[in-house]
């Protein structure tokens, strides 16, 4: 069933990027070093059903929007697709939600009944409705249907079935993860973690990250990866947290790029690779994550890994000084380039802090 993906704001709390890369200009060899990464506290934040904020980036032109596509649909075990999550699919909503009511009315489909849940949910062929939502993925949940659960333990988080109720949240999580859910067994990690609901267990928590990872989710890896840089739960090994920062890095876990490429770039737990560690950081930086907007700076001022660029650097270091990442040595390499150079970093630094500011609005 095509369940949307609540991504997980803040799952591991500050400090758990690599330390301070800050480097003085001046040095040429290995430039930059990190500092041991302090462990952090258990996250504040349970699961939340909030999408995470885009990052800041620049206006750009919009391309040609692609043909319109209805959202994949996992298939459950021992399902097939049938007409009502087919017509789903090519995102025609009213045949589906005719047709699902159809097959709730003849068998009592479970999964049937779970998708009226995410017709309504969503507004997708019907007039949205929370609480009709709430009610089919309430049945649908009743009769065990994981994606019905998940969907509605994060109703009970956001509010859209009443009052929050985290506890109820939590319970349906249980369930969902029991039967395989990999989105619930990663949120319940975090409850866990955060050690509210649940008394704190790091070993349950890394238990359930990594079904989730084995599964493929990049959060999960990337938790997991946190979990073995920090011995918590498993033991420390930087080899292993190196493995799953890779894995995090191909699905496209910005968070874990940075950290894969400051380890690309020292060498730790992998082989030194600078060239593909800035390869990594421009991505991230583009992204709008102002430590690798930092790393990268770092990077062009002294020319490791790209040529050097005082440009480029000066533009990377205002833009993350915006985003919260300060660097006094950076500060200095900048002070000491000519007005011009200063002025058309700042000028192409300027789209950059424009989109800051409107984000932050």
């Amino acid at each position: 069933m095509p369940m949307p993906r609540n991504t997980v704001v803040g799952i591991l709390a500050a400090g758990l990027i690599a330390g301070t890369m800050a480097v003085a200009p001046a040095q040429v060899q290995a430039p930059f070093q990190l500092n041991p990464v302090p462990t952090p506290p258990a996250p504040k934040a349970a699961p939340k059903p909030a999408a995470r904020k885009p990052a800041a980036q620049p206006a750009q032109a919009k391309p040609a929007a692609p043909p319109a596509q209805a959202p994949a649909a996992p298939v459950a075990a021992g399902h097939g697709i049938d007409p009502a999550y087919g017509a789903y699919q090519r995102g025609y909503y009213l045949s589906a939600f005719q047709l699902a009511t159809q097959q709730v009315e003849v068998k009592s489909d479970p999964k049937s009944m779970a998708l009226l849940g995410e017709l309504y949910a969503n507004g997708f062929g019907v007039a949205r409705d929370d609480k009709k939502a709430a009610e089919w993925y309430r049945l649908a949940a009743d009769r065990g249907d994981r994606e019905a659960m998940f969907a509605l333990a994060m109703f009970h988080l956001g509010g859209r079935a009443g009052a929050v109720d985290r506890e109820q949240a939590a319970k349906l999580l249980t369930a969902a993860a029991k039967l395989g859910h990999v989105a619930a067994s990663y949120d319940l990690a975090l409850l866990y973690l955060e050690g509210s609901l649940f008394p704190q267990d790091f070993t349950r928590a890394a238990e359930l990250f990594r079904f989730a990872a084995q599964a493929g989710n990049p959060e999960a890896q990337y938790a997991l990866a946190t979990l073995y840089k920090e011995g918590r739960g498993v033991p420390k090994d930087a080899n292993e947290a190196v493995r799953w920062l890779a894995a995090a890095t191909a699905g496209d876990n910005t968070d874990a790029e940075v950290e894969y490429a400051i380890a690309l770039f020292n060498g730790t737990g992998v082989a030194k690779d600078e060239g593909a560690a800035a390869a990594l950081l421009k991505k991230a930086a583009r992204k709008g994550n102002a430590v690798a907007q930092n790393r990268l700076a770092n990077i062009l001022a002294v020319g490791r890994g790209l040529r050097p660029d005082p440009v480029e650097a000066i533009k990377w270091h205002i833009v993350a000084k915006a985003g919260g990442v300060s660097d006094i040595p950076l500060d200095e390499f900048a002070q000491k380039q000519k007005p011009d150079v200063r002025a058309a970093a700042e000028k192409a630094a300027q789209p950059w802090l424009e989109a800051i500011k409107a984000s932050r609005s």
